[in-house]
């Protein structure tokens, strides 16, 4: 039999799964021919998909110097390399395949979203753009070059990609939701709820049409998020073949507790958590750091890696490769900081490292899969009844779930209104929440207010022209003047912007996100927030603080009664100087930034999870 033939046979074998049988036909191909690059080529494919990688890489080793101008030779070799968490190896055979043939649109693809993942996004979107510039119509590179453009923040020229790829595929996965919430991030509202009501309906359908942490812009229902997500997790992080953690208990002198997380850094998540890693009892927990992120240099990113007894910089390190680490430390708790937001490594969890598993707020909401042990929560963001919208355990925290830094101090100095572009008189409307959280028929209340009180203006931080210029013409649209609308300019410090807050006379939330971080720091500085509280997670984290910090009629449960209720205290100088009297008060007399308080509860609440009947496999 010849070559050829032999060849033939094998790859037939392959084609119908008798791994075996071909895998001797290959064999005996490179006996009669030892440069045979499809032969090393199918041996190390089938190796890889077996999950024998060492084999694998040794193939493509042996294929790659035997046939060094066979392209495919050199991108599997990457791929190996990539699955085996060898991130530079892998690049550089990526870039050899590259060298080979520039225009190899897989090897384009695969290498971009690899130097994503490295956090080399303008190399990224250099590779996503050669295959546009191969193939204009390349669904995949559409999708990834308009991820990547939203990192940097070129938010119209992302909006287009996601057009485009709409119009060639209007089902390609998530591709709506990439629209509907990049058009949120600029405030564009091009067919608001057309879009928001496709987003839902899909979602209840169970189509993959929105990512989990979008859609909690377009839904305020508890029903519909666990769909999301579950829809989410079942493509981007399904279970793993085997636990990594096969059910054995550590003996350790003190519970060793993880934090997982690309936001020890200048972050919400990093200024709500690093009074309470400060704060950890250390003869009690061993507290250690799984640092997916960047480093950015930044005076929290090192009161952090202080407050740690270990702080492990993994991001160049594969998922499967950190949750190994994780057990080989023997962890006993690992928090998840960061669920589906960005650069988070949930599939981390999937491998089950640990007896113990718990998401925890960077993700508002339940992460849809069965590996997660617990949530924790409170009872007014996770009503009873809720619970069964959540595939984790609810554990509740006695006050509120999210944590505060007691140790900032904001600036003495209040900037005058002048320095922060308000006039010297009116009511003084702030909402300094992320721009993909205000929704129309929020802004069409904001709107009315402005118009119902005379000399009143609209504080928002300050965006990009495009965002500015959306605001203002949608609020010309409603009868109110553009320059009612001020924007914030960014301060260094967060001292310096907490002190800017004395200068507003009510925070008006958004809905059905509600502001988190941003709410917390309204009350911190003694500015009263008005929140309408729904029926998921992130439309009650506001009032959830309300509560904790003792002003729960400051909590509306309608879009009327909540402009109702800002009318009346936009009208009432009196009755909202004495609201603004007792947030002030209340600081310090109830437990929303009683961060030594909250530290002990966490622990008491995790430190029940190590007990022996405390976790599940």
């Amino acid at each position: 039999m010849s070559v050829t033939d032999l060849l033939i046979q094998a790859i037939n074998l392959q084609n119908q799964g008798q791994f075996e049988a071909a895998t001797d036909r290959f064999t005996q191909v490179l006996r009669h021919d030892p440069t045979n690059s499809h032969a090393f080529y199918s041996l190390g494919l089938m190796a890889m998909n077996a999950g024998d990688l060492a084999s694998a890489l040794e193939f493509c080793q042996q294929g790659v110097a035997a046939a060094p101008q066979f392209a495919p030779l050199k991108y599997l070799q990457g791929t190996v390399l990539q699955l085996s968490g060898d991130k530079e190896s892998a690049l550089r055979s990526f870039d050899a395949a590259l060298q080979v043939q520039p225009d190899y649109v897989e090897v384009l693809l695969n290498s971009g979203a690899l130097l994503r993942g490295m956090f080399r996004h303008k190399e990224a979107l250099e590779r996503f753009n050669r295959i546009l510039a191969v193939n204009p119509n390349h669904m995949g590179a559409l999708a990834n070059c308009g991820i990547m453009l939203t990192e940097f923040k070129q938010s119209e020229l992302a909006i287009g990609m996601f057009e485009r790829l709409i119009a060639l595929n209007p089902l390609h996965d998530y591709a709506l939701g990439l629209l509907f919430y990049e058009r949120m991030h600029i405030c564009d509202w091009t067919d608001f709820e057309t879009v928001r009501t496709r987003i839902v309906d899909g979602v209840r359908a169970g189509e993959r049409v929105c990512k989990s942490l979008a859609f909690m812009s377009a839904s305020d229902q508890a029903s519909e998020h666990l769909k999301a997500a579950e829809l989410f997790a079942e493509r981007y992080c399904p279970r793993s073949a085997g636990p990594l953690w096969q059910g054995n208990r550590y003996q350790h002198d003190r519970i060793r507790l993880a934090y997982v997380s690309p936001d020890f850094r200048e972050h919400p998540v990093g200024h709500l958590m690093a009074g309470v890693f400060e704060r950890h009892d250390k003869s009690r927990f061993e507290i250690i750091a799984i640092s997916l992120g960047i480093d950015d240099q930044g005076r929290l990113r090192q009161r952090m890696v202080q407050a740690f007894d270990r702080f492990i910089d993994v991001r160049d390190m594969g998922s499967e490769q950190i949750a190994q680490l994780m057990r080989d430390m023997e962890i006993d708790i690992a928090v998840d900081l960061g669920g589906y937001t960005s650069d988070t490594r949930t599939d981390i969890f999937s491998y089950r490292p640990v007896p113990v598993q718990v998401n925890y707020l960077g993700h508002p909401g339940t992460l849809g899969t069965d590996y997660f042990d617990f949530i924790l929560a409170d009872r007014h963001i996770i009503p009873t009844e809720h619970q069964a919208f959540y595939r984790e355990k609810v554990l509740y925290l006695p006050d509120t779930y999210l944590p505060t830094d007691s140790s900032v101090r904001i600036s003495e100095r209040t900037p005058t209104r002048a320095e922060c572009g308000l006039p010297e008189t009116g009511i003084v409307f702030c909402s300094f929440s992320h721009d993909y959280k205000i929704s129309p028929p929020v802004f069409d209340v904001w709107m009315r207010l402005l118009v119902q009180i005379p000399g009143s203006v609209l504080w928002l931080v300050s965006r990009g022209e495009t965002t500015q210029a959306n605001l203002r013409r949608e609020a010309q649209a409603r009868g109110v003047r553009p320059e009612r609308l001020v924007f914030a300019q960014r301060v260094p410090l967060v001292e310096d912007h907490l002190a800017r807050y004395r200068q507003a006379d009510l925070f008006l939330d958004t809905h059905p996100y509600n502001a988190h971080t941003t709410a917390a720091d309204a009350l911190m500085a003694g500015l009263p927030v008005l929140t309408l509280m729904g029926n998921s997670f992130p439309s009650r984290v506001a009032g959830s603080l309300l509560h904790a910090i003792g002003l729960p009629e400051l909590i509306t449960h309608s879009l009327a009664d909540y402009e109702a209720l800002a009318l009346q205290l936009g009208t009432d100088p009196a009755r909202l100087a004495d609201t603004k009297a007792r947030v002030a008060a209340h600081r310090h007399t109830h437990p929303l930034f009683d961060t030594e308080r909250f530290c002990r509860n966490l622990e008491a609440t995790l430190a029940s999870l190590h007990a022996p009947a405390g976790a599940t496999a």
